[in-house]
């Protein structure tokens, strides 16, 4: 696992918070003590970033390395819904080498090298699509589960009032973009009608599916960092996906990779849901700009015209769904 991020939320640095680990220190004393009974380093523990969301620190071992994260509130989920996960997917999940529920901490060891050095190939994702499809199915028994440990609640029936939510905010848009989210509402509902008569089960839904938090370890493919999650409809994972093939490696929408990746990730849920495909992600792109807003309500003030940088942009892609 090395850590880092594309812009699918940006770098915002943050003051070190108490009792989390900071650059002024390797790492607070307690933390290191939580990471040393369960491995052995070898050298300096290192911050490589701090954000936000979470703090991750490098632990050099003898035979590699290992990456301590500790989530703060706004993901505190991660370390359980990780460490699920793996116990039940652990040829698909980085391995967990310890985590504590409490302190929302977590030590992974290291998932090798990141579908974004090798360049995103779209033959990555072939493979690694019907393996995260099949977890996704797998996990729609655990549903009730995850949510009582707190991985934040998007499924469908939900998404009306978390769209009026969102037009409640201010938000980094235009005057006339902000009417058409407005003015889009109704059709919205109606939408979110039809993906739930669809009768996809709601599952884990990844949320920031793309080339850095895929790894390539061996013949295998590994997933991680969990902290975008929800419930949700498990097809909208793929909006993310999706968007970094066309941004990053320059495929036109109607390139015949997507319909080539979409059944491949398909083929596990069963044949005919080509339309539910295509209309969840036409609703997991609000879906998706309605998650920021957990992000976005814990940043302080100083951080917040960064993030709605690139919030606008997210915000902007979903209005792009808006035309039938």
């Amino acid at each position: 696992m090395k850590k880092g991020r594309p812009n699918s939320k940006p770098v915002i640095e943050q003051q070190p918070q108490p009792g989390r680990p900071s650059d002024s220190e390797s790492v607070d004393r307690a933390a290191e003590d939580w990471i040393r009974a369960h491995v052995e380093p070898v050298g300096p523990i290192e911050t490589t970033h701090e954000r936000p969301w979470s703090t991750v620190l490098r632990v050099p071992l003898a035979e590699g390395v290992a990456w301590f994260k500790a989530c703060a509130p706004v993901q505190a989920f991660e370390p359980r819904l990780t460490a699920e996960l793996y116990a039940r997917w652990p040829d698909r999940v980085a391995e967990v080498l310890g985590h504590d529920e409490e302190r929302a901490w977590l030590l992974l060891a290291d998932a090798g090298t990141p579908v974004r050095e090798l360049g995103n190939p779209p033959e990555a994702w072939l493979d690694a699509l019907p393996l995260y499809a099949e977890l996704q199915r797998g996990e729609a028994a655990h549903v009730a589960d995850h949510l009582a440990y707190g991985v934040p609640d998007l499924r469908v029936a939900t998404l009306p009032a978390r769209y009026d939510e969102l037009l409640r905010c201010e938000l980094p848009l235009e005057g006339d973009e902000l009417g058409r989210l407005r003015a889009f509402a109704p059709r919205f509902a109606e939408l979110c009608d039809e993906l739930a008569a669809c009768g996809v089960p709601e599952s884990v839904q990844h949320d920031d599916l793309h080339m850095a938090n895929v790894y390539a370890q061996g013949e295998g493919l590994l997933l991680l960092d969990w902290g975008d999650s929800s419930v949700s409809h498990p097809f909208a994972s793929l909006v993310v996906t999706f968007r970094f093939l066309e941004e990053l490696n320059g495929l036109s929408p109607d390139d015949p990779w997507f319909p080539r990746l979409r059944d491949a990730y398909l083929e596990p849920w069963g044949g005919g849901l080509e339309e539910a495909f295509a209309l969840a992600l036409r609703v997991g792109a609000f879906a998706h700009a309605i998650a920021w807003l957990r992000q976005r309500d814990h940043l302080p003030e100083r951080d917040r015209v960064e993030f709605d940088r690139w919030f606008a942009g997210a915000l902007r892609r979903a209005l792009a769904r808006t035309v039938d």
